[in-house]
């Protein structure tokens, strides 16, 4: 198959025979006219899976070096996205450029184009670039109503691609706080909290898994005190002094110490209020893991950063995150503290496609 080279680096096959067998062995470019015209990607693939040559305007010959440095020059960028298209094509896949916001709509195995609906929304990007929150939860929220789902290829320094799914999780768990709990005391010393009283010891270290219990008493972080003092639960009291303490002073407190803690804060609140038991995540280098159900009889479904809407981290920062999440089988979350009550969660798992 022979096709003739444009300015902008497309490619045009004149021959309506020619045209037609290009078009039907994997749905390649655009039939118009009785022609076919191939975008970069299409007719840069094909030169170099030996299906297909180039002429240029002289009649010359286009050789996949050619046909790369051209389209390099006129679409920058060029080299991420054809190296995810070479992929996904390899694999089996019917891959077209997509309009935004998506870079690739990629149909099942099996597809037809026009008559399958796309599947995937692949974005291709480089490692070297930041991972930016925002834009993704952004993509994933047009790919979710548009009943996609996002692919992001991450291609790293030497051209290995991995794959990341995104969901858009609501997590839920069963055991809500109860409507109304008793007032206990708890003495603030210095950044933790203690509960002497041995109800309350039973009750919050219980089935509601506040805290720890350290001999007969229980240890409570600030973010654990501050949610049960502004629900009405805790009575808080310097330990040294015996003066009152508000759950806002706690708060003023922490903040001082934890740049991170208002996020921590409102995204902690937000997964109680949905019946998660929330314990730190420290072990597993994150804010924090939460259980479905009673730690006793279940294993920590999530790992959970909470962060600011204009997160952005090194893509290995975030690799290493998802990775180690899925090795202990749990799901990574991004939890993302916005300016209203309610929290959104972005969810990122490594995957073959």
């Amino acid at each position: 198959m022979t096709g003739r080279l444009a300015a902008d680096a497309t490619v045009t096959l004149e021959d309506p025979v020619e045209a037609g067998t290009v078009y039907a062995r994997g749905y390649f470019g655009t039939v118009g006219g009785g022609r076919l015209l191939l975008d970069r990607l299409e007719s840069t693939y094909l030169v170099e899976m030996q299906r297909l040559e180039v002429s240029g305007p002289a009649g010359r010959p286009v050789e996949f070096a050619e046909m790369l440095r051209r389209a390099a020059r006129v679409e920058p960028g060029f080299g991420i996205r054809y190296l995810v298209y070479r992929d996904l094509r390899q694999r089996g896949y019917v891959v077209r450029s997509s309009p935004p916001p998506a870079t690739f709509a990629v149909l099942p195995r099996g597809g037809v184009l026009h008559k399958t609906p796309a599947r995937f929304w692949v974005e291709p990007l480089s490692e070297r670039r930041p991972f930016a929150l925002a834009q993704v939860l952004a993509l994933a929220e047009r790919a979710k109503a548009a009943r996609k789902q996002l692919l992001l290829a991450v291609v790293d320094e030497e051209s290995d691609l991995t794959y990341y799914l995104t969901r858009l999780p609501s997590p839920n768990g069963t055991q809500p706080m109860a409507p109304s709990q008793p007032t206990f005391e708890a003495l603030v010393n210095e950044d933790r909290v203690l509960v002497l009283d041995p109800t309350a010891v039973e009750r919050l270290g219980g089935s509601l898994s506040f805290g720890s219990r350290v001999g007969h008493r229980l240890e409570l972080s600030v973010l654990e005190a501050s949610y049960l003092a502004r629900r009405g639960t805790l009575e808080l009291r310097e330990l040294r002094t015996a003066r009152g303490v508000s759950a806002e002073r706690l708060e003023q407190r922490a903040a001082r110490l934890d740049p991170h803690y208002p996020e921590r804060r409102s995204v902690y609140g937000w997964l109680r209020d949905h019946g998660l038991i929330v314990k730190t995540g420290f072990k597993y280098g994150s804010h924090f893991r939460a259980y479905p159900r009673d730690p006793e009889h279940a294993h920590a479904r999530y790992l959970i950063q909470a962060v600011r809407p204009d997160y952005s981290a090194p893509w290995p920062v975030v690799s290493g995150a998802v990775r180690l999440a899925q090795g202990v089988r749990k799901e990574h979350l991004f939890a993302v503290d916005g300016t209203s009550s309610d929290v959104r969660f972005l969810s990122l798992e490594r995957i073959r496609p």
